[in-house]
């Protein structure tokens, strides 16, 4: 058993070598900081060794007298020392691969960004985070899970933009169509009109008004739809009472529901509650919904449109007869620009609203802290939409 004073210099010899290794140590690290990890790992090895070999030595000279047994301890620890960072070396070849495996991971991420979206990279980012075995380094693990999921949530963005840019060149192009159509109508009436070749021009007029009153509601639509769609939609809350704004909009269809020969029909009313919302986005929820349903019923069919209180929800539903929709088309049904099946599809001069009027119904609704829905029901199909009585947070 050495002596506690031995012990003590033994103790202060190897935390000297340990500090100067150290230092020594911060300023390679500092001088390869742009280095590749390999080296730094290098500095490490070496930095443990040394400050091993360092420690041996000065106690060696301190402790033996024989210059022999000196020399063999020196030698020992030389060749050890070589020895173990050449072990320390290899072992960190892995640690190097997998970074730079990570580098390419991650700079291939970047090249993806920019490129068009690839239905494949869902799939590699996924084989990615399954490529971080149990065997690997648990950090180095995390990281290459972390930078799969990163590109699984990039894939899924670019998907998103991809589809929405997709919807946004369908919708142009539909609302072009749309705005072409009685924009030329209207140049040839008033050419016709010009020219003398009338011999109604009551008729004209009374057709010009007609088409830039379509006109006029088509914009309106656009203008609310981007509205919403940019955030910017602000509700002026106050009481509404639903079975009056169902009144009049049923008042407001009801000639043009007669010359379409289709009847609406409006039930339980008098049991609709009083809500908090705004009454003017509202009404334009249910004369969309009504415009929508009419355009869709054929002639001899009806529109039925009724309130319901359940649990502390209103519920609207708007039923007509028909065909119904199609199954594949549900879940489209509330996109801008989606117009279901012509063959189906009655215009109404004035308030067709060009494709628009679902997506600005359900951007209205969930601005309300609602939701709206639609189904197939037999002989039909029927929208509902949901709002709570309370007070939306907005």
């Amino acid at each position: 058993m050495l002596p506690v004073q031995d012990i003590l210099i033994l103790v202060g010899i190897a935390l000297v070598a340990a500090l100067a290794v150290t230092v020594g140590g911060l300023i390679a690290f500092r001088l390869t900081r742009r280095s590749p990890m390999t080296v730094q790992l290098g500095i490490v090895s070496v930095s443990g060794v040394l400050s091993f070999v360092l420690a041996v030595s000065f106690a060696s000279a301190y402790m033996y007298v024989s210059p022999h047994d000196l020399s063999v301890v020196l030698t020992m620890s030389v060749i050890s020392a070589m020895i173990s960072l050449a072990a320390a070396m290899f072992l960190g070849r892995a640690l190097a691969r997998r970074s730079a495996e990570l580098t390419r991971a991650a700079r291939a991420l970047g090249e993806e960004g920019g490129a068009p979206f690839d239905e494949d990279l869902l799939l590699q980012a996924q084989d990615a985070e399954s490529a971080a075995t149990p065997q690997a380094n648990a950090d180095f693990a995390r990281l290459a899970s972390e930078l799969a999921q990163t590109g699984r949530r990039l894939a899924e963005s670019r998907a998103a933009v991809t589809a929405a840019e997709e919807a946004r060149r369908a919708l142009i192009a539909h609302i072009s169509h749309d705005l072409r159509t009685p924009l030329a109508g209207v140049r040839a009436m008033a050419e016709a009109l010009e020219d003398g070749l009338v011999d109604d021009p009551a008729r004209y007029y009374r057709l010009m008004r007609g088409q830039v009153a379509s006109l006029t509601s088509m914009v309106d639509d656009l203008f609310e739809l981007s509205r919403i769609q940019a955030g910017a939609l602000r509700l002026h809350l106050e009481q509404v009472s639903v079975a009056d704004l169902v009144s009049d909009a049923v008042g407001e269809l009801h000639a043009v529901a007669q010359r379409q020969q289709v009847e609406i029909r409006a039930t339980g009313q008098q049991d609709a509650p009083i809500i908090l919302g705004d009454a003017r986005e509202l009404s334009r929820v249910i004369a969309n919904m009504l415009v929508n349903a009419v355009e869709h019923t054929p002639p001899g069919g009806f529109v039925e449109v009724s309130t319901a209180e359940i649990a502390d929800r209103l519920v609207l539903s708007v039923a007509n007869t028909g065909s119904g929709i199609v199954e594949a088309d549900l879940d489209q049904v509330f996109e801008a620009g989606w117009r279901g099946d012509p063959a189906r599809t009655t215009s109404i001069d004035g308030l067709s609203s060009g494709g628009l009027g679902l997506a600005i119904v359900q951007g209205i609704v969930e601005a309300h802290r609602g939701t709206v829905s639609v189904r197939n029901i037999p002989g039909g199909c029927r929208f509902e939409v949901e709002l709570p009585l309370g007070l939306p947070t907005v």
